[in-house]
């Protein structure tokens, strides 16, 4: 009998030894993404529930931020271990410029996700038909730590305004700007996003709201001059969103999926591998990782250095890189 006891409590201890082990070998993963009224959000959460589902030992969580800037500095500081964000202020991030001056982030490319169109987003009676009509008027650039603001300060500039002398300039989240537009307390936003933007959609099915995109393509050529050939020209079609009615000519920068150089190769790989394959489930989240193909996956669409995990992963399924 004694001996069946004791045979029980060492089974029981062996038991409690193994789940402490299985414990301390989870994995955390956290994902900076952004607004909850953006892409970037949703996405992260797919990005998260994937995650935890398919990779052993792990516990992945989208974490709500400011957006791009913010999530590098997160990924700079070892916050947070993945981040989505823009390629323009990736390069500002790597080379220690900008918003990271004497501070660069020794960040990596784990993967090409879709390319975000700029939305400068305004309503019918705001007197805004063209980007120079945005003189005098208040407007939004974005929140404070978001490539938003980033991206919009350079269209302002390749459109030939001066952000802070020629307009009552705001810097509110997407969701924040839209409430702002329909309360009258700003006459236009900049958003730089996926499509569709839950809140300007938000914004165009309001009723007796005429939804209005301003065309600005025109700036892409003097972006590129100064910064590098990161944009390019590009169309939200007509009907993305209630009451647009034409085809709105737009610039475009790609979104990718970062990470710190120290991140294990393993680790990098097994995510990769994973958020690629099961990019399908991602989309459940948002329609735009329906972009995230192989096709992409190259210098060309990033002008950040691959982490070698990932490079290695998307070699073997004959990625061109």
């Amino acid at each position: 009998m004694l001996k069946r006891v004791g045979l029980v409590l060492a089974t029981a201890a062996i038991g409690v030894a193994m789940a402490g082990m299985a414990m301390a070998q989870q994995t955390n993963i956290a994902i900076a993404t952004g607004g909850t009224g953006g892409v970037y959000y949703p996405m992260g959460g797919g990005m998260a529930n994937v995650l935890s589902r398919y990779l052993p030992g792990v516990q992945a969580t989208a974490r709500v931020t400011g957006g791009s800037v913010d999530n590098l500095k997160l990924i700079g500081s070892k916050q947070s271990e993945v981040g989505l964000v823009m390629v323009d202020a990736a390069r500002d991030a790597l080379k220690g410029e900008d918003k990271f001056k004497g501070n660069p982030v020794d960040v990596r490319t784990l993967m090409v996700l879709y390319p975000n169109r700029m939305h400068v987003v305004t309503v019918e009676g705001k007197g805004i038909e063209k980007m120079s009509d945005l003189k005098g008027k208040r407007v939004s650039t974005g929140s404070p730590g978001s490539a938003t603001e980033v991206m919009a300060f350079r269209v302002i500039e390749a459109a030939g305004l001066d952000r802070d002398k020629d307009m009552r300039r705001e810097r509110l989240g997407v969701a924040e700007s839209t409430n702002a537009l329909k309360d009258g307390k700003i006459d236009a936003y900049f958003w730089v996003g996926g499509l569709p933007t839950a809140a300007v959609t938000d914004l165009g099915a309001t009723p007796g709201v005429k939804l209005k995109l301003i065309d600005h393509s025109d700036t892409v050529e003097k972006m590129n001059a100064k910064y590098g050939g990161l944009y390019s020209e590009g169309v939200i079609p007509a009907k993305t969103y209630p009451g647009q009615d034409q085809d709105n000519k737009i610039a475009v920068v790609q979104n990718i999926l970062v990470t710190n150089a120290s991140m294990p190769d393993q680790t990098a790989y097994d995510i990769v591998k994973t958020l690629f394959e099961k990019r399908d489930e991602v989309a459940l989240s948002h329609g735009e990782a329906k972009a995230i193909v192989l096709d992409t996956q190259n210098n060309k669409n990033t002008t950040i250095p691959w982490h070698p995990g990932a490079e290695k992963y998307f070699k073997e399924i004959g990625a061109k890189m």
